[in-house]
């Protein structure tokens, strides 16, 4: 009884040091928004680009897509970044969009792009 207590505890030990990091959502290619044209850039070209969108919703009567990739860890630190695209209220072109991340590489590249 005790060797097989032992054997689920060290089984247990093992699944949580190597699974000890939790993806959610797709990884999206971030490092270049310039494709992304406001009045001009379609939900299809979106799609096809970076696929289904991860949540829809709607910010003061706009339709919104979300594109999330999420890394949480049980020993490091999450990360996380996010894309919300904002479409015109006829729903085919964008309007605008945000981009945040908490990924070290990506926070050096883009706080680079925008500074003056």
């Amino acid at each position: 009884m005790m060797v097989r207590l032992k054997r689920i505890l060290l089984v247990g030990l093992l699944i949580v040091t190597g699974y000890g990091c939790i993806t959610v959502g797709s990884n999206f290619i971030s490092n270049d928004f310039s494709w992304i044209r406001e009045n001009r850039t379609t939900k299809k070209e979106v799609q096809k680009i970076l696929g289904e969108p991860f949540r829809t919703g709607v910010d003061s009567g706009m339709l919104t897509w979300s594109y999330g990739f999420y890394r949480y860890s049980l020993f490091g630190e999450t990360r996380t970044k996010d894309l919300v695209i904002y479409f015109n209220k006829d729903g085919t072109t964008v309007k605008t969009y945000t981009f945040n991340t908490s990924f070290p590489e990506e926070k050096k590249k883009w706080e680079y792009k925008t500074a003056p």
